[in-house]
């Protein structure tokens, strides 16, 4: 859960993901390299669908270890079974699961730069910060 430019600043506020209240309370910019962890308004949106693959290969995952371990059948409960557990599994490990889909999305558009400290931050047309500035024009109004 480190910073995908320079890995070494933290991106999460609190180390402990099972704290609800701070689970995703991130600072804005990393506290070492100093790339902003939001690129644009909006962003992190798209963590919905890595945390849905997540969860979906975690459950497929889960699902062949039960299999082959307890086994599948239609004769009685096992099936249903696994499905609770499942379902207890994946809301026990939601915390993390956000987190680490955060983490996997920002890895896909900042990639590491051993050199981050001569070499400038990865940023996107409409910063989060600017775009509700009053001053620049910003989009929305306070």
């Amino acid at each position: 859960m480190k910073c995908p430019r320079c890995r070494r600043g933290r991106m999460f506020d609190d180390p402990n993901p099972w704290k609800l209240r701070r689970t995703l309370k991130m600072p804005g910019k990393c506290p070492e390299c100093g790339q902003p962890f939001e690129l644009e308004v909006g962003f992190w949106y798209g963590t919905g669908y890595v945390s849905y693959a997540l969860s979906f290969m975690l459950s497929v995952a889960t699902f062949i270890a039960w299999w082959l371990l307890v086994g599948i059948s239609t004769q009685d409960y096992r099936f249903f079974l696994w499905m609770g557990l499942n379902a207890f599994f994946l809301v026990v490990m939601q915390p993390w699961l956000m987190r680490l889909s955060r983490v996997l999305y920002l890895y896909f558009f900042v990639r590491y730069d051993p050199d981050y400290k001569n070499n400038r931050v990865k940023k996107f047309d409409y910063e989060s910060e600017s775009y509700y500035r009053k001053e620049n024009g910003g989009g929305v109004k306070e």
